[in-house]
């Protein structure tokens, strides 16, 4: 079974310097029918404008994972890391038993585009700790490649749940395949360009839940990129 999530049923909210859209039930939006899907709690697209940011905040028993689209993140916590996240690559934060961060567009001109993405971990209290990554672009050319696991192989990031995050980036035509055990649950978020998942076609910024399926095919109608959630 495939559930569409489409990009113009979304939360959003525009706060003049974050234009936010939510997927899942957020801050101050609320849906009952969209509080998560299975251990993946926060999909986020954020655009922030130039020389702005999110203020010194916290969170704690929470696996973060933060992709640039476009433009350059500023990151900053209370674990002593500060380092620019750039398209291409990927962060993750394991915030256990406490972090304070804060995170910023340091660009003077060009607004930041990034996902911000909250799953579960597999207990509470974790000992905070930090990654950050980037892959390849030919990497994922084609071909669906693994950026985060509970193992780490493969030069993953490392997170606390029995899940797995891909990316692929597709040309017109191309398709990737990805087998499903049974038991487990997808979640695909489209972040550029249209697909067909399984002849169920998902533009820009939609996602789609996936349950009681094998496999899924994806196969792009144009050039495209997606983040493909594995997950228990």
């Amino acid at each position: 079974m495939i559930t569409p999530r489409y990009a113009r049923e979304r939360g959003h909210a525009d706060h003049g310097w974050l234009n936010t859209y939510h997927s899942f039930s957020f801050a101050d939006y609320f849906d009952p029918k969209h509080t998560g899907f299975r251990d993946l709690l926060v999909i986020n697209e954020d655009r922030v404008q130039p020389n702005r940011g999110f203020g010194t905040h916290g969170h704690r028993d929470m696996e973060i994972i933060s992709y640039v689209l476009a433009g350059a993140l500023q990151h900053k916590d209370s674990m002593g890391h500060g380092a620019v996240l750039r398209p291409g690559e990927l962060q993750r934060i394991s915030a256990g038993t406490g972090i304070l961060h804060s995170e910023f567009n340091p660009s003077a001109a060009e607004p930041v585009h990034f996902y911000q993405i909250w799953l579960t971990p597999d207990h509470a209290g974790h000992q905070p700790s930090y990654e950050q990554r980037r892959f390849d672009p030919a990497e994922r050319q084609g071909k669906l490649r693994l950026v985060a696991s509970p193992d780490g192989r493969d030069g993953a990031l490392t997170i606390h749940q029995d899940a797995r995050v891909y990316l692929a980036t597709l040309g017109p035509g191309q398709a990737v395949a990805h087998a499903l055990e049974p038991g487990r649950h997808a979640w695909l978020q489209v972040t550029r360009g249209e697909v067909d998942l399984n002849g169920q076609r998902l533009a820009t910024s939609d996602g789609a839940a996936v349950s009681d399926e094998s496999h899924l095919d994806i196969a792009a109608r144009d050039d495209a990129e997606v983040m493909l959630f594995d997950l228990p």
